[in-house]
């Protein structure tokens, strides 16, 4: 059996009934692990993994550990772990994995090294911890290191700005940059599954209630355009004019948090920045105001602020605790500002996790047989890598689509009219 620091190995019966449902719904990720079956890419290979440990997850590191790899898997927050998943893949698939829900600080980042201290080849992250650690506490391991992927918006920027600044330590790609991922995994991955957080927590109703969405990206987008389907009225706050007229045109109204502290009945920011909502938000708040946390960290709602201002918290519910504060409102926080979609929920549905670990698992590959070649930098994932993921999914869809004639293809790439 692999190493492991897990809750407890006997909950593995429970997780492989998640892991199968999951696998059942997950036809491109089941495509390319048969590729990688045959060709056996990762052979001799070590693959460190830092995602949310759950049964989309546990998919993906299966295909990997099938394509010849060790792997090693860890968290990417410490709410997100489903400890039953992770006993099923240590006892059933050999994989090894350090993680445990609720984990502390200290023992998050634990976790974070012992999985890097296994000496991976290949580092897929999501939201950068493992990039902090190899280009802090563990550079060492760089030396090793092949390349590595990212999943996210944000660990996609804070590499970005390691490249900028010439101190990333080795190639990625960034996955999050796909047309298959951000597209859909960002906007209807996001904007379905921390509205099904958000409604669990809560057993509340959406529709009538004015919902502020904080952040206008692709994942903003998504939960603004599920709360508008849901029958909300829904105001956006953003710091980008460009993003701001967009959310206009569709039909929302956009003003300043501090505008909108007073009018919302559920915040949810989704910024990838600190302090979204802080202090001077809270004490405008209405009594039984929501506010949840749709970012990769935990810094968006400053939980320290309002704990600061409270008078007694009280826990209200399953991920929601109540901040009351000295005139007698209550403000609740859902999964102490924390993922609220992984931590209140099982995050993106499946089907679209399906479309986001293909490319995790093509763009492995791809740094398995080209990173030695690769410059320290930041990639965008192949064309043929993104083209393939959706060709896998209209041909499993029994879809068919057009294709340029040859006299179309000279038409449009060419000035020889």
């Amino acid at each position: 059996m692999a190493d492991y620091d897990i809750k407890d190995i006997n909950l593995a019966p429970y997780g492989q009934k998640k892991i199968d449902w999951a696998y059942r719904y997950m036809p491109v990720l089941r495509a390319i692990e048969a590729e990688l079956i045959d060709e056996q890419p990762f052979k001799g290979m070590k693959i460190a993994v830092s995602v949310h440990v759950e049964a989309k997850t546990a998919c993906l590191a299966r295909a990997l550990s099938r394509g010849g790899a060790e792997v090693a898997l860890t968290g990417c927050n410490p709410l997100s772990t489903q400890d039953d998943v992770a006993a099923a893949l240590v006892k059933n698939s050999g994989i090894s994995v350090y993680t445990i829900h609720g984990d502390s600080d200290e023992d998050y980042i634990r976790h974070l090294k012992m999985a890097l201290e296994f000496g991976p080849d290949i580092v897929i992250d999501d939201g950068g911890d493992f990039a902090m650690l190899l280009h802090s506490d563990l550079k060492d391991l760089t030396q090793k290191l092949i390349g590595g992927c990212e999943e996210t918006t944000t660990g996609v920027h804070r590499l970005n700005i390691l490249e900028k600044q010439g101190k990333l330590l080795y190639p990625v790609i960034a996955v999050n940059d796909a047309r298959c991922k951000h597209l859909f995994d960002n906007r209807y991955g996001t904007g379905q599954s921390v509205w099904t957080g958000i409604m669990s927590a809560t057993n509340l109703i959406v529709a009538g209630k004015t919902v502020v969405v904080a952040g206008y990206g692709m994942c903003g987008r998504g939960v603004a355009m599920r709360a508008k389907g849901l029958g909300a009225k829904v105001i956006v706050t953003e710091i980008d004019p460009v993003k701001a007229c967009e959310a206009i045109m569709e039909g929302y109204e956009v003003m300043t948090m501090n505008e909108a502290a007073s009018r919302g009945d559920i915040f949810v920011t989704v910024t990838g920045c600190k302090d979204v909502i802080t202090k001077e938000h809270f004490e405008k708040m209405k009594d039984g105001a929501v506010c949840c946390n749709a970012g990769h960290f935990d810094c968006e709602v400053n939980v320290s602020q309002l704990k600061d201002i409270s008078v007694n918290i009280m826990d209200l519910r399953n991920n929601v605790m109540g901040y009351e504060l000295s005139d007698g409102r209550t403000i609740c926080i859902l999964a102490e500002g924390r993922l609220v979609n992984l931590a209140a929920g099982d995050g993106h549905a499946v089907e679209i996790m399906d479309m986001s670990f293909a490319l995790q698992a093509q763009s492995a590959r791809y740094i398995a047989q080209n990173g030695r070649q690769l410059e320290n930098r930041v990639y965008m994932a192949p064309e043929i890598i993104d083209n393939r993921v959706a060709q896998i999914l209209l041909s499993t869809k029994g879809i068919d689509i057009d294709r340029l004639t040859e006299e179309q293809e000279h038409y449009i790439n060419s000035w020889d009219f």
